[in-house]
């Protein structure tokens, strides 16, 4: 492609590109350019959320350019502050470890392994002298520091700020200065961590980095509220999450049980098929595009055979009514008097809270041995297995003991 062409196909889905004026200038000299993006190992598993990143990432490879996935197994024993209320608490030393090594583990499954470079950013953070950390602190201002809307609001409401995650993304800035970065790559919410490295570098006599942000993914659970789609962007903290390690029978229903909605989001972010593809998707029913999904995200992590069959699986279990091969035997303790219906579903994780399962038996979704439950009150007994259906895509043999 020429550098014109570069620039669009790289810019199209991106949320913010500072500059493309700037890019345009260094992909004209012909050269690869350094394209980095940073991953703190805090959850050891990537998901469909991490992916719109890494696929970008994968553009950039495609295009002949180096990728650096950049482990932050320093800067993660810190924490990093976007859109954090509180403190976290730093990782140990060991946890950050066998995180990163999940993370290798996965990353290949969308980056080419050939092109890319891993690398770790204790391989200089650990290294650096009080000299060196006084230096990179008079880069930058703790007035731009604070402008962030986490760190303001936490003075607002007078709670605390550690001292060291004022540093946190002056040590980002500091991967770039280290890697001679061109472009730094981050999810939206990650924008003034990234335009700290254009001034930092420019401090230490560099070029600075064009930065460049992908939209955030929603989690499973969101759906849309007064006619805009809403909620929490994918976490596996809050259970919201489709894992690119999963299995596929996971994976398959997870993506089949969200909203029409969030379905559309998905496949505007997640799938190669062009516009014209997704336009004919529109056309038809949303279960078949759901179904087009689904099939692709398995195929892709998992192969086309696999999906396939996932496919037809689930056609057998929902749209037909038939049990699937294997039903997961759970065994739930409750005392006497707490047997009610509603707690067992809760207990035997079917249900996400008491509320969740007292919901769902009122919408006729909970079967009880092929009967549908009305009473979320009706008492459990102890001592027989029974079946269990709630919703279209749970189910387990229940036993209730003392």
């Amino acid at each position: 492609m020429t550098p014109e062409e570069q620039v669009e196909t790289l810019g199209r889905g991106a949320v913010d590109l500072v500059s493309k004026a700037e890019l345009l200038a260094k992909l004209r000299r012909g050269k690869p350019l350094v394209v980095k993006a940073g991953f703190d190992p805090t959850a050891p598993d990537l998901h469909l959320g991490h992916t719109v990143l890494l696929t970008k990432m994968r553009q950039f490879q495609d295009l002949g350019h180096t990728v650096v996935f950049l482990i932050g197994d320093f800067t993660g024993r810190i924490g990093d502050p976007t859109g954090k209320s509180k403190t976290r608490p730093p990782l140990t030393e060991d946890e950050v470890l066998q995180n990163a090594e999940t993370y290798k583990r996965q990353v290949f499954k969308v980056l080419d392994a050939e092109k890319t470079v891993v690398d770790f950013n204790s391989r200089w953070l650990a290294a650096m002298s009080a000299a060196d950390v006084v230096r990179l602190a008079s880069q930058y201002t703790l007035a731009r520091l604070l402008e962030r809307d986490d760190f303001r609001t936490r003075l607002r409401e007078e709670k605390p700020i550690s001292t060291h995650e004022l540093l946190y993304p002056l040590f980002q800035a500091y991967d770039s200065v280290r890697l001679h970065a061109d472009v730094e790559l981050g999810g939206q919410d990650q924008l003034l961590n990234l335009l700290v490295g254009r001034e930092v570098m420019a401090g230490y006599g560099l070029e600075r980095q064009v930065v460049l942000t992908t939209p955030l993914l929603e989690g499973t659970t969101a759906a849309v509220v007064d006619g805009k789609l809403a909620g929490d962007k994918m976490s596996k903290s809050l259970g919201n999450y489709v894992g690119i390690d999963e299995l596929p029978k996971e994976m398959y229903g997870k993506l089949m049980s969200i909203s029409d909605d969030l379905m559309w989001r998905y496949l505007d972010l997640l799938s190669t098929r062009g516009a014209d593809e997704i336009a004919a998707l529109r056309a038809g029913h949303p279960k078949e595009a759901k179904h087009a999904l689904a099939t692709e995200i398995v195929g892709r992590y998992h192969g086309d055979e696999i999906a396939r069959a996932e496919r037809a699986a689930f056609d057998a279990v929902f749209a037909k009514g038939a049990q699937p091969e294997t039903i997961e035997d759970k065994t739930v303790a409750l005392p006497e008097g707490q047997r009610q219906l509603f707690r067992v579903i809760a207990a035997a994780g079917l249900a996400s809270s008491g509320g969740d399962a007292r919901r769902l038996v009122a919408q006729g979704a909970v079967q009880i041995d092929g009967e549908k439950a009305t009473d979320p009150m009706a008492a459990i007994a102890p001592g027989t297995a029974r079946l269990f259906k709630v919703g279209k895509l749970r189910w387990a043999r229940v036993t209730v003991v003392d």
